[in-house]
């Protein structure tokens, strides 16, 4: 028997990617009697709830209090043994709550994390793909996973209860998904990836500027997770080694540039082998570049840069400020 599962939506000022993530729910090829819709509108202020509402959901509205406590609250109504998350800005594929739903056969198992895929044409947002894939790739060599993002992610009701649900005092979207999902591994709780359950995201960052804002404050809200966990600065199964690597040169190559103004050829050498190592961690990623959108791999040395420096600054101002 297939078990009854809740979909829970949290949104905010989400009009015009709602509609599209609630059709795509309601057109799944689960069985319509072992499935509900649960959407939590986080205090929106533009036309959501009138689109939320011309969808069969259960509706439920709050004060502005950030994506955690919308999921939570999401949970508390929810009558499903098994619960799945998604984002407004997301659009499931078909098959995406069956696929979610299959590693759960194994009773061992109590989250499920699915894959990502974007339609957008932008450079940022096509690189941004890229990254995923990267990660992708790890996930797939993992037995047991330790991080399950929010935009596709499944959970055994009774262990999401038990754990406590998401830190309400992450008031943002980021990275108190990373925070729950480290909770879970070091409890030794099994945690899988289905890279066949696919949502398409609407919405990676398209402009230079967003990306950089992003990274910048993911950087910033990790070294809160870390505090809490500093083993999984070391390492997880979700982010590349040549990530860090690329963090600390893009911030040595950073401060070594009035050093080599200043103190030649010395500093200039300086500046030149880090830049170079930098270099050579890339060269993974362009690997998966090529043979995934091989226009990215032109760009990626730059946008790869830029993603270090602005999780580096965001990490620096988080250790500053925490």
């Amino acid at each position: 028997m297939a078990p009854r599962v809740s979909v829970i939506v949290p949104a905010y000022n989400s009009e015009n990617t709602i509609g599209r993530c609630l059709s795509a729910i309601e057109a799944q090829d689960y069985p319509k009697r072992l499935f509900e819709m649960i959407v939590v509108d986080d205090g929106s202020r533009d036309g959501t709830a009138e689109i939320i509402k011309q969808h069969g959901v259960k509706y439920f509205w709050q004060t502005n209090k950030g994506p955690a406590t919308a999921r939570n609250k999401g949970v508390e109504k929810a009558t499903g043994e098994i619960i799945l998350f998604t984002d407004a800005d997301c659009v499931p594929e078909k098959n995406w709550i069956r696929e979610m739903v299959r590693p759960f056969e194994n009773k061992e198992v109590v989250a499920v994390k699915g894959a990502y895929r974007t339609g957008q044409k932008e450079i940022v947002a096509r690189f941004c793909q890229i990254e995923f894939e990267e990660r992708f790739e790890m996930l797939k060599k993992a037995a047991s996973i330790d991080m399950i993002d929010t935009y596709s992610a499944g959970f055994r009701k009774e262990v999401f209860d038990k754990m406590g649900g998401f830190d309400t005092s992450f008031p943002v979207a980021n990275n108190e998904d990373t925070e729950l999902s480290y909770r879970m591994s070091a409890k030794g709780f099994k945690m899988v990836f289905n890279p066949n359950a696919i949502v398409s995201h609407l919405n990676h960052p398209a402009s230079i500027k967003r990306y950089a804002r992003i990274k910048f404050w993911r950087g910033y809200w990790r070294m809160v997770v870390y505090k809490k966990f500093p083993d999984k600065m070391l390492k997880d199964t979700y982010t590349p080694q040549t990530l860090k690597f690329q963090t600390l040169l893009s911030l040595i190559a950073a401060c070594t540039v009035p050093v080599a103004l200043f103190i030649k050829p010395w500093g200039g050498l300086l500046l030149v082998a880090a830049l170079v190592l930098f270099f050579l961690t890339t060269l993974p990623f362009l690997k998966i570049a090529l043979f995934r959108d091989p226009l990215i791999a032109l760009f990626a040395p730059a946008l790869l840069y830029l993603r270090a420096v602005s999780i580096g600054s965001g990490a620096l101002w988080g250790t500053i400020k925490r």
